[in-house]
């Protein structure tokens, strides 16, 4: 299995933190914290690594270069245009090839066993995708996800609304005791994910969304696998998660 990381956004709400550098560099725990998905993925077997760059794109490839250091081998590719997560991974699809891969954002910290977690649900049935979820997020600010007794996706919605979760909650989607379900924006995928994407149109926000692939993928008969998340798991988003973090308060 390969990964693929998707690091090329400035990541804007860092303010003057990102000036010289690409959010995935800022430092947690003496550490970037692209460093810190790289060793998880290390532990996990995984070895062959290609990062999507763009802003500041050379403080990354400087960095880390060939991956040898670390015990891997990292390639990369700059993305010119940021037009959604839909299109990013396709700058991936030579150095996918045919096998199977991992793809994660380069600003998700979550424990190294999550990754060895996804491998073994991979590994378990025949799926044409796996994502992650974790509990207790604001649902409005990433996607919701619906899941079957044997934790198949069956739903997706990316960012609802006030009005939609209403809706969901009238129609039986949204019930009041169980879990609800936050995308946690780490995925493994086969490489006919690339012919899903390649068919997205843009969404209501004039982006290629990722999630609308992957309800393609479902709605195509695909089996796409759960994975809750255990234990850590944060979106380092802005400069209070990243203080946070720091202090230990995470």
């Amino acid at each position: 299995m390969k990964a693929v990381i998707l690091a090329a956004g400035k990541g804007t709400r860092m303010g003057a933190l990102t000036e010289a550098v690409p959010k995935p560099m800022l430092s947690v725990w003496g550490k970037p914290i692209l460093e810190h998905i790289l060793l998880g993925l290390r532990a996990a077997d995984i070895h062959e690594v290609c990062i999507i760059t763009g802003w500041k794109a050379e403080v990354i490839e400087s960095h880390f270069g060939d991956g040898e250091r670390l015990g891997l081998r990292i390639g990369y590719v700059r993305q010119a245009v940021q037009d959604g997560t839909g299109k990013a991974p396709e700058l991936a699809r030579e150095f996918v090839g045919d096998d199977d891969f991992l793809l994660t954002y380069g600003d998700i910290l979550v424990r190294p066993e999550t990754y060895r977690q996804m491998r073994n649900r991979w590994v378990s049935g025949h799926f044409g995708g796996l994502l992650t979820v974790t509990e207790g997020q604001d649902v409005t600010k990433g996607g919701l996800n619906f899941f079957d007794a044997s934790f198949h996706l069956t739903r997706l919605v990316e960012k609802p609304s006030a009005v939609q979760l209403e809706k969901l909650r009238r129609d039986g989607w949204l019930k009041p005791g169980e879990p609800v379900w936050y995308n946690a924006g780490i995925y493994i995928f086969r490489p006919d994910l690339y012919s899903f994407t390649a068919r997205l149109e843009r969404s209501p926000r004039g982006e290629f969304e990722l999630t609308d692939a992957i309800s393609a993928m479902a709605a195509a008969g695909q089996t796409v696998a759960g994975v809750a998340i255990e234990g850590r798991w944060v979106d380092v988003r802005d400069p209070q998660v990243l203080a946070s973090l720091e202090a230990g308060g995470l």
